[in-house]
């Protein structure tokens, strides 16, 4: 069986690398036995990344990219084919919700959507639109989307995050009929997770106690058990898995 989660061999690429929960999947990948290309705005965290990926063995080059910019996006793919050959597996983790597009939705501004529609849907767009001819010509290419439990139910207060969301849920599921057989495509759909953005949350005391209150495993995820759920769907052991949505959301979604 663990020959299935193997993937010796392939080539990942994966956006918002550089902390939190792209971090751990990029680390993660590594140690299944891809080759990994990080990439994020911040070139120090990337290339920290990179660097722990080396140090323990696997290979690692840093790309830093906007993925809202089509130079940039390019630049990721074609560094990544040059340094290892080509791209099989794309994870799509980059993504943000702003302070200002949190609020009811007469507070929130289209500007603030657009903001955050670009990064999370568009940006994903972007970068499976590039590697696009590498994926199909892979051998058994794979596209991991990371969207949210707010891509599979509504969150108040989050309308612009949720509306990205649940976009890249559907692009998710009608890429998935287009490129089947040659690529499958996926989504991871977490629920809250330590990391730097929910720091804040975190530190409040009512704002944390009403989400654990409402997630059955009665707590927040570490970053690596979504990288997990991401490494099983880019290898063989999910070679029957398309177009599907895993929820690793502590039981959010099952109430």
């Amino acid at each position: 069986m663990s020959d299935l989660f193997d993937l010796d061999g392939r080539v990942a690429v994966v956006t918002g690398g550089g902390r939190g929960i792209g971090r751990a999947i990029a680390i993660e990948l590594a140690n299944a036995g891809a080759a990994v290309v990080p990439s994020a705005r911040s070139t120090d965290e990337i290339e920290a990344v990179a660097g722990e990926i080396r140090e323990s063995g696997g290979d690692a080059v840093a790309v830093s990219a906007d993925v809202t910019d089509s130079t940039d996006v390019s630049d990721v793919i074609d560094r990544a084919a040059a340094e290892f050959g080509g791209v099989d597996v794309v994870v799509n983790n980059a993504g943000f919700n702003p302070d200002d597009a949190l609020g009811r939705p007469e507070e929130v501004d289209t500007e603030s959507l657009d903001r955050v529609l670009d990064v999370n849907l568009n940006g994903a767009y972007e970068v499976t639109h590039a590697a696009a001819d590498y994926l199909l010509e892979s051998d058994g290419g794979s596209v991991i989307n990371v969207a949210s439990v707010g891509g599979l139910v509504g969150l108040p207060r989050q309308h612009p995050y949720v509306a990205s969301k649940h976009g890249l849920v559907g692009l998710t599921k009608s890429m998935s009929l287009d490129w089947a057989p040659d690529v499958r495509v996926n989504a991871v759909a977490p629920g809250y997770v330590s990391t730097e953005l929910t720091a804040d949350l975190e530190e409040n005391d009512r704002l944390r106690q009403s989400i654990v209150d409402r997630t059955p495993l009665d707590r927040f995820a570490d970053p690596s058990e979504i990288a997990g759920p991401v490494v099983f769907l880019a290898s063989e052991a999910a070679g029957y898995v398309t177009g599907s949505v895993l929820a690793a959301d502590g039981g959010w979604t099952a109430r």
